[in-house]
């Protein structure tokens, strides 16, 4: 089997109400949709998103920049397709843009060479179980008042979901406190919560918050500080008891044992496409491992089930409904727990009709 091209689309999901944290105003999820191609007629696919359509053309062209890597080559081969994407953008460094195309092409590889063997990448991998907890990271907003958020909380109860993320980002302390402690009534104490301040605050404001939020038994306390603040967020870390969740925003392997040498979270949270991947994503869940560090995946919650029934520290899957429109399959929930598809590949397939629907001309 040999590669023979690669195909994007871009595509722009409206949200029905602008999404606000403590740091963007997201109008829409915007994605590259990929398809790789092959001389057997078996397609691979993969997904690169953005929060703004004007930067699609750049997701676009990091992935079309690859494409002399990878065509004419053996799907099969994708470990060394990695590592020879890698080197070929060296020049541009260990972070950024580079990690995007390349997580987009080995999505695709993964799914490739699942569907050739009539086996999910879950089987491929290993698969350790069927099913994974799931918490609702869809809504909780900090533009919701707290009778809102205590409706919505109860909403997700409803759903079936026993975890729910709630974010933080008012100006002050005793304002974010009066909002977790409106969904901790609402949800009661045997509800899993998490909260996510997105990379609002100082270094201070975040240990004074933690320190507040400990008696609401959150889950984790996520990116309290910019993601870049290793030492800043170790910081945090070390002056409170809830633990740390971060990582969506850091790339590669690399940039993963900086945080685990550093002590600047406690639970490792890689998103697919900085992290460069599921080739990538695996190799940072198992040096996690190793130090008994575990690993929640950030968003891509269609592809990461997959990783969620091979990988044993795992413990929370990302319930995140963005893409949903845009696959023929849909997510299974019982008791709590999202099932790990048992289909080719990643298990999720493009939707000809939505990607009409949400097309981006070129």
């Amino acid at each position: 089997m040999k590669i023979t091209g690669l195909r994007t689309e871009a595509v722009r999901i409206p949200f029905e109400t602008p999404i606000r944290t403590a740091i963007h105003h997201v109008e829409a999820v915007c994605c590259v949709l990929l398809r790789v191609d092959t001389d057997e007629g078996i397609e691979g696919q993969g997904l690169v998103w953005c929060m703004n359509a004007a930067r699609l053309p750049v997701l676009d062209a990091v992935i079309h920049s690859l494409r002399p890597r990878v065509v004419g080559c053996d799907p099969h081969e994708h470990a060394a397709l990695w590592s020879e994407m890698w080197a070929d953008v060296n020049f541009f460094g260990a972070k950024g843009i580079s990690l995007f195309g390349i997580a987009a092409i080995d999505m695709a590889l993964w799914d490739l060479v699942g569907k050739a063997h009539d086996m999910s990448v879950c089987h491929l991998l290993g698969q350790s179980r069927d099913r994974v907890r799931a918490y609702h990271s869809g809504g909780l907003w900090v533009s919701l008042t707290p009778d809102e958020l205590q409706a919505q909380a109860k909403d997700y109860l409803s759903q079936g979901y026993r975890a729910m993320k709630m974010r933080l980002g008012k100006s002050s302390v005793t304002e974010d406190i009066e909002r977790v402690a409106a969904v901790r009534e609402a949800i009661g104490p045997d509800i899993d919560l998490m909260a996510d301040a997105n990379q609002g605050f100082s270094v201070n404001h975040a240990i004074r918050m933690g320190r507040a939020l400990e008696p609401y038994n959150l889950v984790w306390y996520e990116e309290p500080v910019q993601a870049h603040d290793l030492a800043g967020s170790a910081r945090v870390a070390a002056e409170i008891d809830t633990p740390i969740a971060s990582g969506e925003t850091e790339y590669a392997r690399y940039g993963f044992r900086d945080m685990i040498e550093r002590g600047s979270a406690d639970v490792l949270m890689p998103d697919l496409e900085r992290v460069g991947g599921i080739t990538e994503f695996v190799k940072v869940a198992h040096m996690a491992d190793a130090f008994d560090i575990p690993v929640s995946p950030h968003v891509y919650t269609e592809q990461s089930l997959q990783l969620c029934g091979a990988l044993n520290n795992i413990e929370y899957s990302e319930m995140m409904p963005w893409f949903a429109p845009l696959y023929n399959e849909a997510t299974e929930l019982e008791d709590g727990d999202l099932l790990i598809p048992d289909r080719p590949g990643l298990g999720f397939t493009f939707n000809a009709d939505a990607i009409a629907r949400y097309h981006v001309p070129s």
